[in-house]
C-alpha cells in the first residue's frame, strides 16, 4: 500500500515542500508539493533522488571502530560512545580541551538541531575549537556585513527589484545566492517578465548568465575591478541616490576617491569586457535610484570568494546598494518579517558597522583569528599538526567531508592521519571516513522531524539567501530507519558523549542565545536524565517564534502567513550610518589596482570552480542521479582542447605550482578561452584515484596550499581561479 506523506527535503538549504511516497514503510519516490504556496511543486534532482540516499545498499547502517589491522569492525552505538567519551576525556585531562574540535559541513542542512548541540557540547568542555564549511565557501560575506553595517529594515523585495546583479554564482543550478531557491530559474523568468534587468558577472556564460540582460564575461578573480568600475560610473555621472547617502551613508567622499582609477577603459582592459557594457551596466542598475521600494541587489556567490578578495568583492556589491539607496523605507512593506524566528520591529535606519575580525581566539598559525565568520578552517589542519600547547588531538566531523572540501589535501590527509581520535559522523564510507577511528551513521532527513526554521535563517548569512515570503513548515519524521539497522541522530551522539562526561547541555533559539550568554542558568538547558525528542529541541528553538510551532504544526505542508510588517521611521535623533569607505577595505582597492596578471608561463590556464545540479558539494556523490558521471569533468573551451590535441573524454593531467591532479575533458563552449572549469569536492585520497578518475573524480583542492595567497583575515586560500597547466595523459 502507498501512503503520501507531505515533508521537507534537505538535501540543501532551500528546503524545499515535497511529497514523499512511502509504500509498506519504505520511501520508494519524491515528487514536489504542487499544493504549497511557496514551492509550488517545484524539485530538484537532488531531491528527487532521496529515495536512493535512504535505500542505497551502501549505506551505513552500523556504528564502525577501526581495528589494529587497519580495517573496521561493527560496534554498537552505545559502546561507541563509551568509547569515544573515555578517550576524548582522556585528552581534555592531558592536553586541555583546546585539544578537541568539531567541524560542521554543508551537511548539517539535513539535522538543523545537531550544530546547536555541538557548539553546546565544546563550550561544555570548555573548547572553542568550532569550525564549519562557511570559512572555506563564501567567508567574504560575513567580514563585509560587519565592515558596511546592516539596514534594519532588511532587503529590498525580489518581486519588486528592478535589477539584480548575480557575481560568480549560478542560482539556477545552486538554488541559492542570486535568485530565490523555490524555483530559481523559474522566479528569474518571472521577475524579468515584469522588467527585471538581471546583470551577471561570471567568467563563463552559466544557465544563469543565458537568460541575462547584460552578461559581463570577465576574467576569473576580476570581481573587485568590475564592481569597483560599476561604482565608478555610477558616482561619476551622479546617479547615486544623494539623499540617502547624505542621511544614512558614511564614507562616501573616500568611496569616490578610491574608485577613480577604476574608470570604464582601464576596468576594460583589464577584465577584457567591453567598456560600453561595463558603462551600460551602471546606467541600467542605478535607473532605479529615487523610486521607494524598487531598487536591486548585488548578490555573489563561492567564485569571487574563493578567487581572493572575497571581501572585498562582497564589501563593494554592498556598496553598490548603498550608494543607490537600494534599501526599504519607512512604510515600505517588510520581505521577510520572520516566521519561525522571532518577531523585530523593522525601522528605516542602518544598524553601524560591528567588529567583524579579530576575535579573541587565535590561531596559531598566519596571524589567524575568529571572525564573524567564525574559525578559519584553513588552519585547522596547521592546528593538527603543529605540536605544542593547544595542538588539535581529536576531531569530530559533522556532517562533513574533510579530505574532499579543504584546501591542501595533502595537508589536511596528513593532518587527520595525526590525530589521536577522529569521528566521523556519515551515512556512507566518505573518504575522510576511511580515516576515522569511529564511524557514526546518522539518521537520515526523512527519517526525522523538521522545521523550515534554518532556511529562514539563512537571511542572516547574506543578502538574497532564506525565504523571500512569510513561509514556514513543519514535517514529522515520515519514515524509520531500515530494521535491525543502528543509526544515531546527530545531536543525540553528542548528547549521548555529554551525558558520561557529565555535561549539562542546552539548546538555544535565536533571540535566546544572547540570553544564555548572559549566563541564565535555566534558559534551555536539556534535561540531562532522561532523553528529549527532536521535536522537543525544535520547540525550544522556536520558543521565541513569531509565528508557534503548535500553530505551523496545524497545516499539512507549507503556508505563507499573513505576518506582514511595515517599516517604521528612523528613531528621533538616531545618528547610526551605513559606511561605504572603510580603511582596511579601501586599501585592498588600492591594492587590487596595484596587482600586475603574473606571466606563468609554465601554468598559462587558470582553473575555475563550478557547480553540478545533482550534487551539493561532495553530498549526493554516492546517488549521482540524472547523470551517467560519477566524476567531476575538467571543462575547457573547444579551441583550448582542439589546441592541446584533446578530444571529449581524454586523460589529462592538470598541475598547479602546488600538486597536480588526474581529470577527464570535456568540452564547454560557455567558457572563456584559457580556463579550465571544475566542481570542488570529488575524488578519493591521495595515492588512491589516479587510477579511478572516472569512478571517484578529481580533487581541486590538492592543488591549493593553505601558506600562499589566502585572505589575511579568514585564512581562506585561493581556491579558484587557480593557476595550472594541462597535458595529456
Amino acid at each position: 500500500m502507498t501512503e503520501t506523506h507531505s515533508a521537507i527535503c534537505r538535501i540543501c538549504p532551500a528546503y524545499c515542500q515535497i511529497i514523499a511516497h512511502v509504500e509498506d514503510g519504505k520511501l520508494t519516490k519524491v515528487t514536489g508539493d504542487k499544493d504549497d504556496p511557496y514551492f509550488q511543486g517545484y524539485t530538484c534532482p537532488k531531491g528527487r533522488a532521496l529515495p536512493e540516499q535512504h535505500n542505497n545498499p551502501n549505506r551505513l547502517l552500523h556504528c564502525k571502530v577501526r581495528n589494529t589491522d587497519g580495517g573496521f569492525d561493527t560496534i554498537a552505538s552505545e559502546t561507541a560512545m563509551d568509547e569515544v567519551a573515555s578517550k576524548l576525556q582522556a585528552i581534555i585531562e592531558q592536553h586541555g580541551p583546546r585539544a578537541v574540535a568539531v567541524y560542521g559541513g554543508t551537511g548539517q542542512v539535513s539535522s538543523p538541531v545537531a550544530p546547536s548541540v555541538a557548539v553546546s557540547f565544546l563550550m561544555g568542555i570548555g573548547s572553542p575549537m568550532h569550525f564549519t564549511s562557511s570559512t572555506i565557501d563564501q567567508p567574504g560575506k560575513h567580514i563585509a556585513m560587519a565592515a558596511h553595517g546592516l539596514w534594519n529594515a532588511g532587503e529590498v523585495s525580489f518581486d519588486s527589484a528592478d535589477s539584480w546583479i548575480v557575481v560568480g554564482a549560478n542560482p539556477v543550478i545552486s538554488k541559492a545566492s542570486g535568485a530565490p531557491g523555490n524555483n530559481p530559474a523559474k522566479r528569474l523568468k518571472d521577475a524579468q517578465q515584469r522588467g527585471m534587468a538581471l546583470i551577471v558577472i561570471d567568467p563563463r556564460q552559466t544557465e544563469t548568465a543565458k537568460r541575462a540582460h547584460i552578461h559581463l564575461q570577465a576574467k576569473p578573480g576580476e570581481d573587485p575591478a568590475v564592481l569597483a568600475g560599476l561604482l565608478h560610473v555610477i558616482i561619476n555621472e551622479e546617479l547615486h541616490d544623494k539623499a540617502f547617502v547624505a542621511e544614512d551613508v558614511e564614507g562616501f567622499a573616500a568611496l569616490k576617491e578610491h574608485v577613480q582609477p577604476y574608470n570604464p577603459d582601464y576596468v576594460a582592459e583589464r577584465a577584457d569586457i567591453s567598456a560600453e557594457q561595463l558603462i551600460e551596466a551602471a546606467r541600467v542598475y542605478a535607473a532605479a535610484v529615487g523610486k521607494q521600494g524598487r531598487g536591486g541587489a548585488v548578490t555573489l556567490g563561492t567564485g569571487p570568494n574563493m578567487s581572493l578578495h572575497g571581501s572585498l568583492s562582497e564589501y563593494l556589491g554592498y556598496c553598490l546598494m548603498s550608494v543607490c539607496g537600494y534599501w526599504p523605507r519607512e512604510g515600505d512593506t517588510v520581505t521577510k518579517p520572520n516566521v519561525l524566528t522571532p518577531a523585530y520591529v523593522a525601522k528605516a535606519q542602518a544598524r553601524p558597522p560591528y567588529k567583524g575580525w579579530d576575535y579573541p581566539e587565535k590561531m596559531r598559525v598566519r596571524n589567524l583569528s575568529k571572525t564573524a565568520s567564525g574559525m578559519p578552517t584553513a588552519a585547522l589542519a596547521d592546528e593538527m599538526l603543529l605540536e605544542g600547547e593547544g595542538q588539535v588531538r581529536a576531531l569530530i566531523c559533522l556532517a562533513g567531508n574533510p579530505m574532499m572540501a579543504w584546501p591542501d589535501q595533502a595537508k589536511t590527509y596528513k593532518a587527520l592521519q595525526n590525530l589521536d581520535l577522529l569521528v566521523v559522523l556519515d551515512h556512507h564510507m566518505t573518504a575522510t571516513a576511511e580515516l576515522a577511528h569511529y564511524v557514526i551513521p546518522p539518521k537520515l532527513s526523512l527519517e526525522t522531524p523538521a522545521t523550515t526554521q534554518l532556511c529562514e535563517s539563512n537571511k542572516h548569512y547574506g543578502y538574497g539567501l532564506g525565504f523571500d515570503q512569510p513561509y514556514a513548515s513543519y514535517a514529522p519524521a515520515i519514515v524509520e530507519p531500515p530494521e535491525g539497522s543502528d543509526v544515531v541522530e546527530e545531536w543525540a551522539f553528542f548528547y549521548g558523549l555529554a551525558q558520561r562526561m557529565g555535561l549539562t547541555l542546552f539548546v538555544a533559539s535565536q533571540s535566546g542565545w544572547d540570553k544564555f550568554q548572559e549566563s541564565d542558568p535555566a534558559f534551555g538547558l536539556l534535561d540531562m536524565e532522561n532523553k528529549p525528542t527532536t521535536d522537543d529541541l525544535h520547540e525550544i528553538l522556536t520558543s521565541n517564534a513569531r509565528v508557534p510551532l503548535a500553530e505551523v504544526k496545524k497545516h499539512r505542508g507549507g503556508k505563507i502567513y499573513d505576518v506582514q510588517e511595515t517599516v517604521q521611521p528612523k528613531d528621533p535623533g538616531f545618528e547610526g550610518k551605513l559606511c561605504v569607505g572603510n580603511d582596511m577595505m579601501m586599501a585592498e582597492l588600492d591594492e587590487v589596482y596595484r596587482e600586475t596578471e603574473s606571466a606563468e608561463q609554465d601554468y598559462p590556464f587558470k582553473l575555475i570552480c563550478r557547480r553540478l545540479n545533482t550534487v551539493i558539494n561532495s553530498g549526493g556523490r554516492e546517488i549521482v542521479k540524472g547523470s551517467t558521471k560519477n566524476y567531476n569533468p575538467a571543462f575547457m573551451h573547444p579551441a583550448d582542447m582542439e589546441a592541446l590535441g584533446l578530444q571529449d573524454g581524454d586523460e589529462i593531467n592538470i598541475s598547479s605550482p602546488h600538486n597536480r591532479i588526474r581529470g577527464i575533458v570535456e568540452a564547454d563552449g560557455s567558457l572563456r578561452r584559457g580556463l579550465v572549469s571544475m566542481p570542488h569536492a570529488f575524488g578519493g585520497n591521495p595515492g588512491t584515484d589516479d587510477d579511478k578518475v572516472r569512478e571517484v573524480g578529481s580533487n581541486t583542492g590538492r592543488l591549493v596550499s593553505v601558506e600562499k595567497r589566502y585572505d589575511p583575515l579568514t585564512g581562506i586560500p585561493q581556491m579558484s581561479n587557480i593557476p595550472v597547466r594541462v597535458n595529456r595523459c
